[in-house]
């Protein structure tokens, strides 16, 4: 999908997420691209807060883009 329909997802995703669900997982906006989703995931958990939905573009080749979640890590 491309960037606004990515982003209309999440939108959703985090409205209808339970409260725990949110605490729990990261939900971002990722490149389609395995490789350059990877890239982006790695260099989004060394910073989270530096990031905001459009820093995935940077990363993307092509303008496709997924909506991933994955476990936050313990602090």
């Amino acid at each position: 999908m491309n960037y606004q329909e990515a982003l209309q997802h999440k939108n959703e995703s985090l409205k209808n997420a339970d409260e725990s669900v949110l605490n729990m997982f990261h939900l971002v906006i990722a490149p389609a691209n395995t490789d350059e989703s990877k890239k982006f995931i790695d260099d989004f958990l060394k910073n989270p807060e530096k990031f905001d939905d459009e820093s995935c573009k940077k990363y993307s080749s092509d303008g496709l883009f997924d909506v991933v979640s994955f476990n936050k890590e313990e602090k």
